[in-house]
């Protein structure tokens, strides 16, 4: 994994108080709330969220995006106040899933690097059962449109 990627999105949180261990340190599973975090601005940059609550009809699929994968490693405390960057890039993109590549920094200062793998999926609104879902042409053009203006690509697209 490499952190020389131009993101497609960036972004910035402080941490809070609540984040953090007795000595002000952010605990390590915060990290796994802001790259989800990050995911859900994503999302809302580009017109979406993660999970539509209403549609004009009910009966409707509604696509989700629950998590199958999640890795961080760590290079650096991050603590209580500090304004944290998050760098998102796509490091896949498949038929029915995405994986992100999280950079987070503090000013230039690497501080982690994760992964996150999410599946496109339909939930169906009579039974409430979730199914993947080969991810719809809106997205992947969007998602396309910000990799050619980062001027990176994903290490593997397929449709």
């Amino acid at each position: 994994m490499s952190a020389s990627s131009s993101p497609i999105f960036t972004w910035e949180r402080r941490v809070e108080f609540a984040e953090t261990d007795a000595a002000g340190i952010v605990h390590f599973s915060s990290f796994f709330v802001y790259m989800e975090q990050a995911e859900h601005a994503l999302f809302r940059h580009c017109g979406w969220t993660i999970f539509p609550q209403q549609r004009a009809d009910p009966r409707a699929s509604l696509y989700t995006w629950p998590r199958v994968h999640c890795s961080c490693d760590y290079k650096a405390p991050a603590f209580f106040e500090d304004v944290l960057s998050i760098d998102v890039s796509i490091e896949r993109m498949g038929t029915k899933s995405m994986t992100y590549r999280h950079v987070i920094r503090r000013g230039p200062q690497i501080i982690a690097l994760g992964l996150v793998t999410s599946v496109c999926s339909k939930v169906d609104p009579v039974n409430h059962q979730i199914s993947s879902s080969v991810i719809p042409e809106e997205y992947r053009t969007k998602f396309q449109s910000l990799i050619d203006a980062s001027g990176t690509a994903p290490s593997n697209i397929s449709h």
